[in-house]
C-alpha cells in the first residue's frame, strides 16, 4: 500500500498506536500437495511452526495513557491463568520506558482494541507478541519524544526517558502531560529495539499483574458478569452421544415460576427464566426427543481406534524403516490413552445482549474472532455490530476454543430483548466436553549388535484434534489428510536414528474432540519414550545415554542434548535413592521447546507415588523465569493427573462419569513434594512454554515404575498389576 512507503503517518490523538495480527498464510494447492512426500514435508513444517505476527497500521489502540501517568495495555490474548499478562506488560514496560507498576493489563474490546484471529492456544502467546509488542511500545515511546521535544523545544537528541517521564536540558514532561497537549501524531516506520544486554525488566523475576485481585476475589471471569436486567438461560442437551434433536414437548417447562421464553430453535432448545435455577429446573422439564444413531460401549470405541483401522498417513519418513522392521529381532509393543475430560473449574457460558444497534458479549473465550464471526453469521449481521469483551478465563486447557454455547446465548437474548446469562451446569460441562480422544500406539525397533537403533517406527491411531476446528480452514483435511493435532508429538526427534518413520491413523469417532492441552502431545510422548525405555533396557544400555546417543549434532539436537543432560544433573541421575524408590526418564520437543523431565517415585499401599520431578527447559529466551516454572509445574501436575488418575468411557451411549469425584484427578496430597525446574536459555526469542512440559511426564512416570518393580505400563491411567 502507498501509505507503507512512507516514513512516518499522520494519525488523530486517540489512534495513535496501530495493532499487530498474525501472518499465517498457507499456499496450499491440493493436486500437487496430496502426494505424501509433500504431506510429510508440511507435516514437518507445521511441527517446526512459530507463530508470527505482522505489524500494521490500523485505527484500534494496544495502548491508553490516562492523566495519571498509567499505561494501560490491552492484551488481545486472554488470561487464562498461563500469567500472559505479566509477559506482555514486561515485553511493553521495557521499551516504552516504563516501570511494572505503571504499566496495567487489561482483555482488549474487539470494537476499540487489537484483535487476534488465531486465539490463544498453541504456546504462542509470549513467543508470538515478543517481537511485535516491543516494536508497538518502542514506536509509542518515539512517538512521545517526538511531541515532548515540540513541548519542552528540546532536541529529541537531547531527551531521555525513564518511569514515564521525558527529560532533557533541565525540563521534564510525563507521559500522561503529553498526550494532553500533543495534537498530532506521527508513526515512525522503523525502530531500534533495546539489545538482550540492556534489558532492565525482560528476563526478570516479576509478581503476577493479576495477583491480588485473584487473591481478593475480584469478579473477573465469564460467569461473574452481570448487566442491568439480565435473564438467565438453560440449554437441552442430550445425555447420549452420537444423538440429535427431533422433537421437544415444551408446554410444562413454559408455565413453571420465573419462565419469561422457551426458545426453539433447528438445534437447540433453550429457557430463559429471572433466575438460574429457575431456568435450569424448566429446561430439566422439558421432555425432548432424541434420534440415537447408535447406543456405543466402551469396547466397541477401543475396537475403533486401533491401528490398521483408520486411514493412514505417514508424517514422518527417513531411510527404509519398514524394510528393516519385516527382519527379524524386531521388538513390537502397544501403548492405549483413554478419552479424557478438561474438567476446567468454570464451565462453558456466555452473556449476550443483542439490540438492534449492537451485540454485546462478554465471556471466557480463547477464540475472540471466531466467536464473533460465528455470532454474526447466526443472528446474519455484520461482523462490526458484534462486540466481545473477554473476561478472565476460569480454565481454558482448550476447551474454551469451542464457541457455540455464544450463539445459543445470542439467539436467546434476541428473542427476549434482554441480556442472558447462559451456562453449562456441570454434568453438562462433562457430558458434552470437546474430549481428549483416546489412542492406540504400536511402535516396533530393532538394534544393531552394538545396541545401537537400525530402525524405528510409530504408529499412532486418534480422533481427530484440529480436523473440523472453525480454527482450521475447510480444506485443511483434504490437503494435510493426518490430523496435525493428533500426531503433535507423535514424530521421532532422535534423528541420529538411520531408519525411522511416524504414521498417523486417523478414525471418525461418534463424539466431539479437539484441542487438549499439547494437543497429541501426552499420549504420543507416553508412547515413545516409554519404547525407548523398553530398547534401551534391551540394549542393556542406560536410558540417559542411550537417548544422547541417538541424538543428532545440529541446533535442534544440541538444545535436546542440553536439557537431558542438564536434568540428569539436577536430579543427580544414576546416584543411590532412598529404598523403595526409583527414578525415570523422559523427554519431548514441542513448539521448538526441548523439554526433559526425571521422575522419583514408590509404591505406596499398592499406589503409585510421585516424590519429585525434575524439569529441565530450553525456551529460547525467557521473559518471566517466575512464570515459566509455573507453567512448567501445572503442566506436570495436570499431566500427573492424566497419566495416574483420569479417564472417561462409553457406557450405554453415554459419556460417564459426568461429576467431579468419580471423575478422578490428582490432588493435592497426590502432587510432589518437590518440584525442580533447570531454565536453559538459548539465544534467540522466546518459544513455547505452556504446553511442551505436559509431554514427558507419564513416561517418565511409567519408566520409574518398570524399574522399581519390573512392570511396564502400557496403559494411562497408570494401574500396578
Amino acid at each position: 500500500m502507498e501509505r507503507d512507503k512512507k516514513e512516518s503517518r499522520s494519525v488523530s490523538r486517540r489512534t495513535f498506536i496501530k495493532r499487530a495480527t498474525i501472518g499465517t498464510s498457507v499456499i496450499l494447492i491440493t493436486g500437487w500437495i496430496s502426494c505424501s512426500p509433500i504431506r510429510r514435508f508440511i507435516a514437518g513444517k507445521f511441527e517446526e511452526a512459530e507463530a508470527s505476527y505482522k505489524n500494521k497500521f490500523e485505527p484500534q489502540s494496544w495502548f491508553e495513557i490516562t492523566a495519571s501517568n498509567e499505561v494501560l495495555l490491552f492484551s488481545p490474548k486472554v488470561e487464562m491463568g498461563q500469567g500472559v499478562f505479566t509477559g506482555l506488560a514486561q515485553l511493553a514496560a521495557e521499551e516504552l520506558g516504563v516501570e511494572m507498576d505503571q504499566i496495567k493489563v487489561k482483555n482488549a474490546s474487539t470494537d476499540k482494541h487489537p484483535t487476534d484471529p488465531r486465539g490463544t492456544g498453541n504456546s504462542d502467546s509470549i513467543a508470538g507478541l515478543y517481537t511485535p509488542l516491543r516494536q508497538l511500545a518502542a514506536k509509542m515511546r518515539m512517538m512521545l519524544v517526538a511531541n515532548a521535544a515540540l513541548i519542552l523545544n528540546v532536541p529529541i537528541e537531547k531527551l531521555t526517558v525513564e518511569k514515564g517521564i521525558i527529560s532533557g536540558e533541565g525540563k521534564s514532561i510525563s507521559f500522561g502531560d503529553i498526550v494532553a497537549k500533543a495534537k498530532e501524531w506521527h508513526i515512525p516506520k522503523d525502530v531500534k529495539l533495546k539489545e538482550r544486554k540492556d534489558f532492565k525488566i525482560i528476563g526478570k523475576a516479576i509478581p503476577r499483574v493479576d495477583l491480588l485481585p485473584k487473591v481478593m476475589g475480584a469478579p473477573m471471569y465469564g460467569m461473574d458478569v452481570s448487566m442491568p436486567g439480565m435473564l438467565y438461560g438453560a440449554v437441552v442437551r442430550a445425555d447420549k452421544i452420537d444423538a440429535k434433536l427431533q422433537s421437544a414437548d415444551t408446554s410444562l417447562a413454559e408455565k413453571m415460576p420465573g419462565v419469561i421464553k422457551v426458545v426453539v430453535e433447528y438445534d437447540f432448545v433453550g429457557v430463559v427464566a429471572k433466575t438460574y435455577t429457575q431456568a435450569h429446573n424448566a429446561k430439566n422439564a422439558i421432555k425432548a426427543k432424541w434420534k440415537v444413531n447408535k447406543v456405543w460401549q466402551q469396547q466397541e470405541i477401543r475396537d475403533k481406534v486401533k491401528v490398521g483401522q483408520g486411514k493412514a498417513f505417514v508424517i514422518q519418513k527417513e531411510g527404509n524403516a519398514e524394510k528393516v522392521l519385516n527382519k527379524e529381532n524386531t521388538l513390537t509393543t502397544e501403548y492405549t490413552t483413554p478419552i479424557g475430560a478438561h474438567a476446567q473449574i468454570e464451565p462453558n457460558g456466555a452473556v449476550v445482549h443483542v439490540t438492534k444497534d449492537k451485540t454485546i458479549i462478554k465471556m471466557s473465550t480463547q477464540v475472540v474472532k471466531i466467536t464473533c464471526e460465528e455470532v454474526a453469521k447466526r443472528l446474519g449481521i455484520s461482523t462490526d455490530k458484534v462486540v466481545l469483551e473477554a473476561t478472565f478465563l476460569g480454565g481454558g486447557f482448550g476447551r474454551r476454543l469451542h464457541t457455540p454455547n455464544a450463539v445459543q446465548a445470542a439467539v436467546m437474548s434476541r428473542a427476549v430483548g434482554k441480556p442472558v446469562h447462559v451456562f453449562f451446569d456441570r454434568q453438562q460441562e462433562f457430558q458434552h466436553d470437546t474430549f481428549r480422544p483416546p489412542t492406540h500406539h504400536v511402535l516396533k525397533g530393532s538394534l544393531t549388535p552394538e545396541g545401537i537403533i537400525k530402525a524405528l517406527e510409530h504408529n499412532v491411531s486418534s480422533g481427530d484434534v484440529a480436523f473440523g476446528s472453525p480454527m482450521l480452514p475447510g480444506y485443511a483435511e483434504t490437503v494435510l489428510g493426518a490430523d496435525l493435532g493428533a500426531w503433535r508429538g507423535g514424530m521421532i526427534m532422535y534423528e541420529g536414528i538411520e531408519n525411522y518413520q511416524a504414521i498417523s491413523w486417523r478414525v471418525n469417532l461418534p463424539f466431539a474432540t479437539s484441542w487438549w492441552r499439547g494437543l497429541g502431545l501426552l499420549a504420543n510422548t507416553f508412547a515413545i519414550e516409554s519404547f525407548l525405555d523398553e530398547l534401551a533396557n534391551k540394549a542393556g544400555k542406560d536410558p540417559v545415554q542411550f537417548r544422547l546417543a541417538h541424538i543428532k549434532n545440529d541446533d535442534r539436537g544440541n538444545k535436546l542434548k542440553g536439557v537431558i543432560e542438564a536434568a540428569a544433573q539436577k536430579a543427580k541421575w544414576g546416584q543411590a535413592l532412598p529404598e523403595g524408590r526409583a527414578q525415570g526418564f523422559a523427554a519431548c520437543v514441542d513448539v521448538n521447546t526441548p523439554v526433559a523431565q526425571i521422575a522419583e517415585v514408590s509404591i505406596e499401599k499398592g499406589q503409585i507415588k510421585v516424590h519429585k520431578v525434575t524439569c529441565a527447559i530450553d525456551p529460547g529466551l525467557v521473559v518471566n523465569p517466575d512464570g515459566v516454572r509455573a507453567q512448567c509445574e501445572g503442566a506436570i501436575i495436570m499431566g500427573m493427573s492424566a497419566a495416574l488418575k483420569e479417564k472417561m468411557e462409553i457406557v450405554d451411549g453415554a459419556v460417564t462419569p459426568t461429576i467431579y469425584g468419580p471423575y478422578k484427578m490428582a490432588m493435592m496430597r497426590d502432587a510432589p513434594k518437590e518440584i525442580d525446574v533447570v531454565l536453559l536459555e538459548s539465544d534467540g526469542i522466546p518459544t513455547g512454554v505452556g504446553e511442551p512440559p505436559i509431554g514427558p511426564i507419564a513416561a517418565a512416570i511409567a519408566n520409574a515404575v518398570f524399574k522399581l518393580t519390573g512392570q511396564r505400563l502400557r496403559d494411562i491411567p497408570l494401574k500396578l498389576a
